[in-house]
């Protein structure tokens, strides 16, 4: 599916002047950021101690052609620096109005986890140079399936309500690292009200979930031995710890404000794999901003907690002997699986954005992230966002 980018704008632009019934509008957005970090041997986001351009920029366009009768198909082409500017489609479907209140979408599509999920590569859409990565942070935002989205009104408020259906099958970080990963009979509603001043949302969402580790390198291939260590002599205890077809869900609760130049955002998330070595994940974000006309000042803290439930270990023994010259420890094992998954982590930032121009930003970002286990990172960045 990947292409270079000028191929794919050709492509684009071939279908927009071939094409005797669709009328075809093609949009696009860029990220140009730049970032460092102020300590020497940390990371952050992609970032080192070396400016670099490359973790967060991104160039796309976006493709709409709207072929009558309901009817329309858009597609979205996404130039990443972080993957060496090679491009490919990130949103592919095609969408039916049922009614004027109702439509209905089948293909690639966005997963609506969270409060900026649409506008998520969109810089310009929100006001931070990113949004909060201890809530923002599942690697994925995609599924393949379809979803029904109704605009109503509820007496004074606006309602919208979406419904999806569908699968993903690609990488998720919910263990060590990235780890390949099916999520099969993907379903779940979005649920957004508004009024003036004030949105609020909330979201949940279940999934039959697999995640394999077994041929990757460590830690995941740790974990794995421990597990069939454990599965050895306790089966039904390390089948608590593999990652197959197990439960996961994902819950979300949020709101904004946006009244007399004061901003407010907050959200609220878990994730969590029912009897499975993945910890139920636990965070959140509050932010705050004022607008000054063209500039707006922000600050956010959030935070993050990952947590594991004992459930076997008590019926474990301490120790087993197996054979003259081997001995394991069945329950000490189990347990330092489980806690290699905890983990605390905080962040706080402090920003500007100013609206150098009617289509652009320019934002200055300083972020500070502490992770329990590891330490205190900062990061400063710089970048242009922009729509067109």
């Amino acid at each position: 599916m990947k292409k270079t980018l000028a191929a794919a704008i050709i492509v684009a632009l071939g279908a927009a002047s071939t094409s005797a019934l669709a009328e075809t509008r093609i949009n696009g957005f860029a990220s140009i950021v730049a970032g460092v970090m102020t300590d020497k041997d940390t990371s952050l986001f992609g970032y080192s101690d070396n400016l670099s351009f490359k973790p967060e920029s991104l160039f796309a366009l976006q493709v709409s052609s709207d072929l009558g009768e309901g009817l329309s198909a858009t597609a979205q082409i996404m130039s990443r620096g972080e993957n060496d500017y090679s491009t490919e489609f990130e949103w592919a479907y095609l969408s039916y109005e049922i009614s004027d209140s109702t439509q209905i979408n089948a293909g690639k599509l966005r997963i609506p986890f969270y409060r900026y999920s649409d506008f998520l590569d969109v810089g310009y859409a929100y006001n931070w140079a990113r949004p909060p990565q201890t809530v923002y942070n599942l690697v994925f935002s995609t599924f393949d399936g379809v979803s029904i989205v109704n605009n109503h009104t509820l007496g004074d408020w606006d309602s919208s309500i979406q419904a999806i259906y569908g699968s993903y099958d690609g990488s998720v970080n919910l263990l060590s690292n990235e780890d390949p990963a099916e999520l099969n009979n993907m379903m779940g509603v979005n649920w957004t009200v508004s009024y003036d001043w004030l949105t609020a949302r909330a979201v949940y969402m279940v999934a039959e979930t697999s995640i394999s580790f077994d041929n990757n390198p460590d830690p995941d291939q740790i974990l794995n031995q421990g597990i069939s260590l454990v599965g050895a002599v306790f089966p039904e205890a390390a089948d608590s710890l593999v990652v197959n077809e197990d439960n996961g869900s994902f819950f979300g609760l949020g709101f904004s404000v946006d009244y007399n130049n004061f901003l407010i955002d907050a959200e609220f998330t878990t994730v969590e794999v029912e009897d499975s070595i993945v910890a139920t994940q636990e965070q959140y974000y509050v932010s705050v901003g004022y607008r000054f006309d063209t500039y707006t000042v922000y600050a956010i803290t959030e935070h993050r907690e990952d947590k594991n439930d004992d459930n076997y270990s008590g019926q474990l023994p301490a120790v087993l002997p197996l054979s003259a010259d081997l001995t394991v420890y069945p329950q000490a094992t189990y347990q330092a699986l489980l806690a290699s998954q905890e983990e605390e982590r905080d962040a706080f930032t402090v920003g500007v954005r100013y609206n150098f121009h009617p289509a652009a930003a320019l934002k200055v970002d300083y972020t500070s992230y502490d992770v329990k286990s590891v330490g205190e990172s900062n990061l400063l960045s710089v970048g242009v966002n922009l729509v067109f």
